[in-house]
C-alpha cells in the first residue's frame, strides 16, 4: 500500500499528467513522515487488537511471555516482569519466526536500523543507504525513493537471490532509471557517527568483494536488510532433542510440519527449505490445526507458491525461475515464451515503452505444462494471484492460447504469447 502511494506520486502519470490534473508539486502537497508513521502504528495496533479479540472469541488463551522448553512436554514462560509460569501439553507448535540480521561490524547495532524499525522511526530518514539486495531491501529502497529521498542500495552479489535473475535485473534496471543508485559488489566494513540528530550523519566505509578497493559515503540513515535469523536457538530445543540446522537455525520437518520429535511441529519462516512468506505460514498453520484437531488430512502445498516483490514496478512470479527450471529439467526440454509489453495506462502519459516484461517457462516433455510464470509490470501481484490458481489446476500453453484475453489489460498478454527465447526474435512492442 505504501509502496503504491509513493509510486503514484513519482509515476509518469504525475510527471506527464493530463492537462489540469493536480500534482503534489502544483498543489503544494508535502509528504509528512510523522503523520504516516502514526497512521501505520495505529493500523498495526488495530490488527493486533483484532487478533487478540479473535483468540478470545475462540477461547484461546493468549500468554505474552518468552517460552523455553524445560523437558519433554513442559515449557517455562517468563513475562516482562520476570514472573515464570510452567505449562505442559501433549503437542507443541513452534512458530517463533525470525529477526533481522546485523553485519557484525563496528557501529552496526549502535547506528543502523533494520526494516523492522523503519516505520517506527520518529523522523524522516533522509539520505539513506540500504544494505542488501533481498526483496525487503529493494521494497524499502523503492518506497523511500518514491517519497523523493536520496537512496543508495549496496549489493554484495546479486539482486533478489533465489528469484529469476533475468527478472531481478529488470527490476534493478527500472529502479536505477528512476533514481535509485546501486553500489554493486561492495560490503560495509564500518559505520561511524559523524553528527547526532534526527536524522544525524553517518559515515560508511565499504570494501569491494572483488579486490582491494574501498569507498566511503555519508548518509543520514543506514538500513540493514541482509536477511533474518531464526529464533530457535534459545528456546530449549536441545533439551528435548529437536534437531535444527546449526548453520542457520532452521528446523527440518516432514510433509506434515512434524519435527524429528513426534509431538513437536513447526511452521513459518523457521522451516528448512521453505519459502519465508507470511501467507505460507498462515496456510500451513491453518491446515496443521485442522489435521491435529479437526480430523482433516490436507497438507500444505509448497509447490507453485505465488509471490510478488513490491518494488516500484511490481514483479510477480509463481513456480520455477528460469535457472531452476534449467537445472531440474535441462534447457533442451524447456520452451520459454516471452515478450515486452506496454500497459495502456502508460501510453497516454508517454511512459517507459518496452519496460514491462512477461514470460512463461514450459516443460515440453509434459504437454508444455507451465512450470514458471513471471511478470514485471503494474499490479503484477493481482495478475499473478489468478494465474497461480490456474497453475494449481495444471495450466498448459495450449490452455493459455485457448483463453480469450480481456482487452486492454496486462494479464491478457499471457493469452497471446508467441515468441520463444530459442527463436531469437525481437520482442519489442509498438502499441497496446
Amino acid at each position: 500500500m505504501l509502496r503504491n502511494k509513493s509510486h503514484l506520486e513519482d509515476s509518469g502519470m504525475m510527471k506527464n499528467p493530463i492537462p489540469s490534473t493536480p500534482t503534489p508539486a502544483s498543489t503544494g502537497m508535502k509528504h509528512n513522515w510523522e503523520t504516516m508513521t502514526e497512521a501505520i502504528q495505529n493500523h498495526i495496533g488495530s490488527l493486533n487488537w483484532n487478533y487478540r479479540l479473535s483468540l478470545r472469541e475462540k477461547a484461546v488463551a493468549y500468554v505474552n511471555s518468552y517460552g523455553e522448553f524445560l523437558e519433554h512436554h513442559k515449557i517455562k514462560a517468563t513475562n516482562r516482569k520476570g514472573q515464570q509460569t510452567c505449562y505442559t501439553a501433549a503437542k507443541f507448535v513452534i512458530a517463533t519466526g525470525e529477526r533481522p540480521r546485523y553485519l557484525g561490524i563496528q557501529g552496526d547495532k549502535e547506528y543502523c536500523i533494520t526494516s523492522d524499525d523503519l516505520f517506527s522511526l520518529p523522523y524522516c530518514p533522509g539520505k539513506t543507504l540500504v544494505v542488501g539486495a533481498s526483496y525487503v531491501a529493494l521494497e524499502c529502497a523503492g518506497f523511500l525513493a518514491g517519497l523523493g529521498l536520496d537512496v543508495t542500495v549496496m549489493v554484495r552479489s546479486v539482486l533478489l537471490r533465489g528469484f529469476d535473475q533475468e527478472m531481478a535485473e529488470r527490476v534493478g534496471s527500472y529502479m536505477e532509471q528512476h533514481g535509485v543508485k546501486f553500489l554493486r559488489k561492495f560490503i560495509p566494513m564500518m559505520v561511524q557517527q559523524l553528527e547526532k540528530g534526527s536524522p544525524g550523519k553517518l559515515k560508511v566505509v565499504a570494501k569491494s568483494t572483488e579486490g582491494p578497493e574501498t569507498v566511503e559515503g555519508v548518509y543520514n540513515t543506514v538500513l540493514l536488510a541482509i536477511g533474518r535469523d531464526s529464533c530457535t536457538r534459545k528456546i530449549g530445543l536441545e533439551k528435548i532433542g529437536v534437531k535444527i540446522n546449526e548453520k542457520n537455525g532452521k528446523i527440518p520437518v516432514n510433509d506434515m510440519e512434524q519435527t524429528n520429535v513426534p509431538y513437536v511441529y513447526a511452521i513459518g519462516d523457521i522451516l528448512e527449505g521453505k519459502l519465508e512468506l507470511t501467507p505460507v505460514a498462515i496456510q500451513a498453520g491453518k491446515l496443521l490445526a485442522r489435521r491435529l484437531f479437526g480430523g482433516r488430512l490436507e497438507k500444505c502445498d509448497y509447490i507453485n507458491v505465488p509471490t510478488t516483490v513490491f518494488t516500484p514496478l511490481e514483479y510477480g512470479c509463481c513456480g520455477l525461475s528460469e535457472e531452476k527450471a534449467i537445472d531440474v529439467y535441462k534447457k533442451e526440454n524447456l520452451e520459454i515464451y516471452h515478450t515486452l509489453f506496454w500497459p495502456l495506462e502508460w501510453t497516454v502519459a508517454g511512459r517507459d515503452n518496452n519496460t514491462c516484461y512477461a514470460k512463461i517457462i514450459c516443460n515440453k516433455l509434459d504437454n508444455n505444462l507451465v512450470i514458471g510464470f513471471h511478470i514485471l509490470g503494474p499490479n503484477a501481484g493481482e495478475i499473478t494471484q489468478g494465474f497461480a490458481a490456474a497453475m494449481k489446476c495444471g495450466l498448459t500453453k495450449q490452455l493459455l492460447d485457448n483463453t480469450i484475453g480481456i482487452h486492454p489489460t496486462c494479464g491478457e498478454i499471457f493469452t497471446t504469447l508467441e515468441i520463444t527465447k530459442s527463436s531469437g526474435l525481437d520482442i519489442s512492442q509498438k502499441g497496446c
